[in-house]
């Protein structure tokens, strides 16, 4: 599930070229959008635009960072921090929609010029960091900041020096203390990586897009399929050209109901292959050496920053402070989940016994038999509860959710420049009709878009000339898709996951920080804070049966379903658990790389470090080495990946003090959550502004009992 992270200041390079007059009027970047709530003009945007504007942007950024270096004054907040952080708003703009869309909606040109663009910003982003005129300024206002004030005049506030040693820490992270020596090899590392992270997710994107289909011509592979995934292989199947035949593909939606429900187990270990495999095909789009590549340049890079590892050098920054530390609390988890996995497949084995089997439990079996034990332990199967999800009906039922939390409203809108034919978009208005934003929503799969969930900004909220801006924002889903019979009707998962999404797109919306570099900028074992609490508002009885509306009758869910998905809360947790965790320990182990260490082997090396962990045979981790998206194709969740359980602790003990309260949508907390954890979470460090929210530290306690873990 990866997101952009906040407000990721996105420079560029020193090769600028000039356009005429002609070409500007043309490029929708070089002027007024004109369009409603200055929404990007979608649809007079062209591939050719996107670099020229990125030039023009590098351009008119460094000249502003000049002017900062040139300026004869004595350094202060005003004229280097405030300046420093207002640069770069025309290449911003650009950037957020040529990333955004390459990402959602891209082409082989886009991906093209992808490769171009991605060592650019790198260097622009190194012509910045390691402008030693513009450190000497930066450090300037850091050295002087706590005699501010001692003489009679005014001091700085709470957020504006956390502004200020934001910034110096920043230049500081990204080489402006190296030697010119080494910044040279800084430099050579940053384009290497950026190169090489393009190329890894870009192999992804085809591995799962293109490069694989399960193709059914026989009626009776069908067998134990319902209904509803047969009508949507047979559609998938005409859009590929193949009409009378079924196609399912990598992507969830199709991959996740054939496993659970497909009787041909020799189609669901094909299926399973294709998925497990991405990227490890010994091909054009084999990831085997970029990904090591990676891990054996971030040591490097760790390297010259003083740091024994890649993983020190990040998690230093995160609210666990150390790789040590982010281990111990795995291995709390681990054992309890690693029982209880155990246990799961003593369970589904017996299945396979009474049923005249003779196999072992493999990893393709999982779903399958998992499916069968929820019916028989629950009396409750996926099938039975998908009728109920349809997504308007969940999507209206997460908008109601936000209403009774923070009185706002969404309404749809009509007029709006569209990405994609698919897309949906609705203004966000307070309850007292104040605009706060405008929200996309992108649901399904399409070959132009990656695979997963994300929310992301065409524009962050900030401040200029005194006012905020208001953000634009996207939800970025690959969820199953309708057919001309049916509408989509969400597994629930897909429901948790849009839910999930949604805590991100609120947490976008609310942010109300004076300081771009600041505002909403929260550290990465924070940021999946605000998502991960709004899943536990989906499962709420109340608010199930406001969305819990059968497609075909209209009738609500009843009380005996929405009991059984209660009691069923602890069930597959072990793998759940335990499938998350094992990649957790995969990320930390090739972060864990020290500099001129090297990986002989990457799948030998992802063996080893499963086996240490003792992982059993029958899970493989969420993600294997070479389709591990959130840590090869970008940075921000490498040596991170950890998050989401170490957030999972925040959002479960945050929502147990709703629950205490005797009220799920008590005004009162939610305005205390907005405030500090949403809203100014970026004006201080995370957990002190957990605790201005809870009053105290979060216990682990709550998070052990919802997963099951504490038995």
């Amino acid at each position: 599930m990866k997101k952009i992270p906040f407000l990721l200041i996105i420079p560029i390079t020193m090769a600028v070229s000039c356009m005429t007059d002609k070409q500007t009027d043309k490029n929708p970047f070089f002027g007024e959008y004109n369009t409603p709530y200055d929404i990007p003009p979608f649809e007079r945007i062209e591939n050719e635009h996107y670099l020229p504007a990125i030039k023009e942007g590098i351009k008119q950024q460094l000249e502003e960072i000049d002017a900062i270096v040139q300026n004869p004054e004595e350094p202060s907040f005003e004229n280097t921090i405030l300046e420093l952080d207002k640069s770069g708003e025309f290449l911003n703009r650009t950037t957020n929609v040529f990333f955004n869309l390459n990402s959602a909606n891209s082409d082989e040109d886009m991906r093209e010029l992808a490769k171009e663009i991605g060592p650019m910003i790198s260097e622009h982003k190194d012509n910045i960091l390691l402008n030693q005129g513009l450190f000497e300024r930066v450090k300037a206002v850091y050295d002087a900041r706590k005699n501010a004030g001692t003489d009679g005049g005014p001091g700085y506030s709470p957020a504006q020096m956390h502004a200020i040693e934001k910034h110096y820490d920043r230049f500081v992270r990204n080489g402006a203390n190296l030697s010119a020596e080494d910044q040279e090899i800084l430099r050579k590392i940053n384009s290497q990586l950026s190169s090489l992270q393009i190329a890894f997710g870009q192999n992804l994107l085809e591995e799962t897009n293109k490069n694989f289909k399960l193709i059914i011509d026989q009626k009776e592979d069908l067998a134990g399929l319902p209904d509803a995934v047969i009508a949507g292989a047979a559609e998938t199947a005409v859009e590929n050209g193949l009409e009378g035949k079924w196609v399912f593909t990598l992507q969830k939606p199709s991959m996740i109901p054939f496993l659970q429900y497909a009787e041909n187990r020799e189609l669901r270990e094909k299926i399973y292959r294709g998925y497990f495999m991405r990227g490890n095909n010994q091909d054009n789009f084999d990831n085997k050496e970029i990904l090591k590549q990676i891990a054996e340049l971030r040591a490097e890079k760790a390297k010259l920053f003083g740091h024994e590892t890649h993983a020190h050098y990040v998690i230093g920054q995160n609210m666990a402070k150390t790789p040590e530390n982010v281990n111990s609390f795995l291995e709390r988890l681990w054992e309890p989940a690693l029982k209880m996995a155990k246990n799961e497949v003593k369970e589904m084995q017996a299945i396979i016994d009474a049923e005249g089997g003779e196999f072992e439990l493999a990893s393709w079996d999982w779903w399958y038999y998992a499916e069968k034990l929820r019916k028989q332990k629950y009396d409750l199967d996926e099938a039975q509860l998908k009728p109920y999800f349809k997504l308007e009906n969940v999507r209206d039922g997460m908008f109601w959710v936000a209403k009774n939390l923070y009185g706002i409203e969404l309404k749809k809108l009509n007029n709006v420049p569209m990405y994609h034919p698919d897309v949906e978009a609705y203004e966000v208005v307070e309850e007292d009709g104040k605009h706060v934003g405008v929200l996309y929503l992108d649901y399904h799969p399409r070959e132009s878009k990656r695979v997963g969930a994300w929310c992301t900004g065409y524009r962050e909220a900030t401040y200029k000339d005194g006012k905020l801006v208001p953000p634009v924002i996207s939800i970025v889903c690959n969820f199953t898709k309708p057919t001309e019979q049916i509408p989509s009707l969400l597994t629930w998962d897909e429901v948790t996951t849009l839910f999930h999404e949604f805590g991100h797109a609120l947490h976008f919306l609310f942010v109300d920080g004076k300081y771009n570099l600041t505002a909403g900028n929260v550290p990465r074992d924070y940021v999946e804070l605000p998502s991960q609490i709004m899943e536990n508002f989906a499962a709420e009885p109340q608010v199930l049966k406001y969305y819990g509306k059968h497609y075909e009758t209209g009738e609500t869910i009843s009380d005996e379903l929405i009991e059984k998905i209660q009691k069923s809360g602890h069930f597959n947790q072990g793998f759940i658990t335990g499938e998350y965790l094992a990649a957790a320990f995969l990320d930390l182990a090739y972060h864990n790389l020290k500099a001129g260490e090297t990986i002989e082997d990457v799948l030998t090396f992802e063996d080893d470090a499963m086996s240490e962990i003792g992982l059993i045979e029958e899970i493989i981790p969420r993600y294997r080495s070479t389709y591990f998206n959130h840590i090869f194709s970008g940075e921000y969740y490498s040596a991170g990946y950890y998050v989401y359980i170490w957030a999972a602790v925040l959002d479960a003990d945050a929502f147990e003090y709703f629950k205490q309260s005797g009220d799920i949508f008590n005004k009162e907390l939610a305005a205390k959550f907005r405030e500090n954890c949403l809203a100014k979470s970026g004006d201080m460090e995370g957990m002190e502004a957990y605790r201005l929210f809870r009053g105290q530290e979060p216990e682990v306690a709550p998070l052990l009992n919802r997963r099951g873990l504490n038995n």
